[in-house]
């Protein structure tokens, strides 16, 4: 008999911390209040620029923290709740946040792999997330991570910091007349597209819907296996679901033309990371460029300069000479954090005129 009567008595502490959240933000007057986890001061200013630029009178709490079971009770009081990335947003919390009278969750990102959204949908709680913002951002960094990787800027650099001017083993290759492939096909990999066929690469494609502007401009598409041997360099642009998990696994890795650079600025587990780092030793795999991995939840956005990397895949990866590892960072751009301050705080505002569940301009909709 005890413990449901603990959780009768958590349940209404809850309750009554919303309530208590609630009293004082009409006392305090002004807009909605929203709570934003995993916040970093590079975000803070944008959101605070745009909420003033647009008189939306919004008042924030910034927390730190990521979001998870152990920190969601730091929204009791807010009705509006704004994540990210790397928030985790499970069944659990979805149930704390229904409790505690949360009515709203904006994601300022595009993906929602994160977060349960069908418990989010039986607490009746409406889901957004930023659908596309600028496409350049992330394509111009991918294109970035290639010309690094060719022409070795990162070794170049640190040699002349230390006054070595020495060329030995910086010597590259022409981009121009090399095959690019491009597995995805979306805004972000056209806009690829047409940076690589300025340079005068070769293009081929893999996407179940084929561009047929890219098609008038030259690009070919082709099976996942022509393009694994066919290409020079693979830059990856789709999006993770559970048939694209993996797309480059054990098996793809053996069909690759040998000394292959890799891109991967879209999902880390598009990528089968273990099976990469066995094809870079075996020299399968020339080079890789990667601002996304697997498991870069536990390192990535923060300082860890004191520490041991504990994830050992990654540990590996920054160990590795002829590999690029960036932190989720190709999205990172003045124009991107704009955009993305103000799609979300517009589907805020949307909400609090009436709009709600997939009425919403931006819901994140169940496939079901």
């Amino acid at each position: 008999m005890i413990k449901p009567y603990v959780t009768f008595l958590h349940r209404k502490v809850r309750k009554t911390l919303n309530a208590i959240g609630s009293v004082r933000s009409h006392m305090a007057g002004g807009g909605a209040k929203i709570a934003f986890f995993d916040t970093k001061p590079y975000m803070k200013s944008v959101f605070v620029k745009v909420n003033e630029q647009k008189n939306y009178k919004f008042k924030f709490t910034w927390f730190e923290v990521r979001l998870s079971k152990q920190t969601a009770q730091l929204a009791a009081g807010h009705e509006i709740v704004c994540i990210f990335v790397n928030d985790k947003l499970d069944e659990e919390v979805a149930q704390t946040f229904a409790e505690m009278g949360v009515k709203m969750l904006a994601l300022r990102c595009a993906g929602f792999d994160n977060i349960d959204l069908d418990a989010l949908k039986k607490g009746k709680i409406s889901v957004t997330r930023v659908p596309a913002y600028s496409p350049y951002a992330v394509a111009e960094f991918a294109v970035g991570h290639m010309l690094c990787l060719n022409r070795k800027f990162q070794k170049a650099y640190n040699r002349v910091r230390e006054n070595n001017f020495e060329l030995n083993n910086l010597v590259g290759f022409d981009m121009h007349g090399k095959t690019v492939g491009i597995f995805g096909t979306g805004k972000i990999g056209v806009c690829t597209a047409n940076i690589l066929l300025g340079f005068g690469c070769k293009l081929i494609a893999v996407d179940v819907y084929e561009n047929k502007e890219l098609i008038q401009k030259g690009v070919k598409y082709v099976t996942k296996d022509e393009l694994l041997q066919q290409s020079d360099i693979i830059t990856i642009h789709a999006p993770l679901l559970p048939s694209t998990k993996h797309w480059l696994d054990k098996e793809a890795l053996t069909k690759v033309k040998k000394g292959v650079m890799i891109i991967n600025t879209s999902r880390g587990p598009l990528v089968e990371t273990a099976a990469l780092l066995d094809a870079l030793l075996d020299g399968r795999v020339g080079s890789v460029g990667l601002d996304v991995v697997e498991g870069e939840t536990k390192v990535f956005f923060e300082n860890h300069e004191t520490e041991q990397i504990q994830d050992s895949t990654i540990a590996r990866l920054i160990a590795s000479p002829n590999v690029l590892l960036t932190s989720h960072q190709a999205f990172l751009t003045q124009e991107v954090l704009h955009a993305i301050a103000e799609s979300t705080l517009a589907s805020v505002k949307e909400f609090l005129d009436g709009k709600s569940g997939d009425d919403l301009t931006n819901a994140v909709k169940s496939d079901k």
